[in-house]
C-alpha cells in the first residue's frame, strides 16, 4: 500500500511471447520504430506496449539498469522517467494504450 505523498515505484514489465501470442495481440500491425545506437532521456506520458524485433538496448530507471533485447515485450508505464542507451541499433513494433 502506498504511503500519502509518496510515489509509487514505475517498473517495466517484460515478458516472452509465442508466435501465436504476438498474433492474437496483433503487434505486426503497431507502429514500428528504429533507432541507431545513442543515449537519451525518455518519459512516458502513455503506457507503451512494445516487441522488440531486433538489436539491444539498456533502460536505466530510479529501479536500476534493465536490457531489452530481440524477442522481449515490455510494457512501460504511464510516468516513468528512463534514460535509453542503444548498445545495437534496436527496431522495435510498439502501441501506447
Amino acid at each position: 500500500m502506498a504511503v500519502k505523498g509518496e510515489n509509487p515505484v514505475k517498473k517495466i514489465n517484460v515478458e516472452q511471447l509465442d508466435k501465436k501470442e504476438i498474433e492474437k495481440r496483433g503487434i505486426q500491425s503497431w507502429g514500428i520504430w528504429e533507432k541507431e545506437p545513442s543515449e537519451f532521456d525518455w518519459s512516458y506520458i502513455k503506457e507503451e506496449h512494445c516487441y522488440i524485433i531486433e538489436g539491444r538496448a539498456d533502460i536505466e530507471t530510479e529501479n536500476g539498469i534493465m536490457e531489452i533485447k530481440q524477442g522481449d515485450y515490455l510494457i512501460f508505464p504511464m510516468g516513468l522517467n528512463c534514460r535509453w542507451k542503444v548498445t545495437e541499433r534496436i527496431k522495435k513494433y510498439y502501441d501506447f494504450k
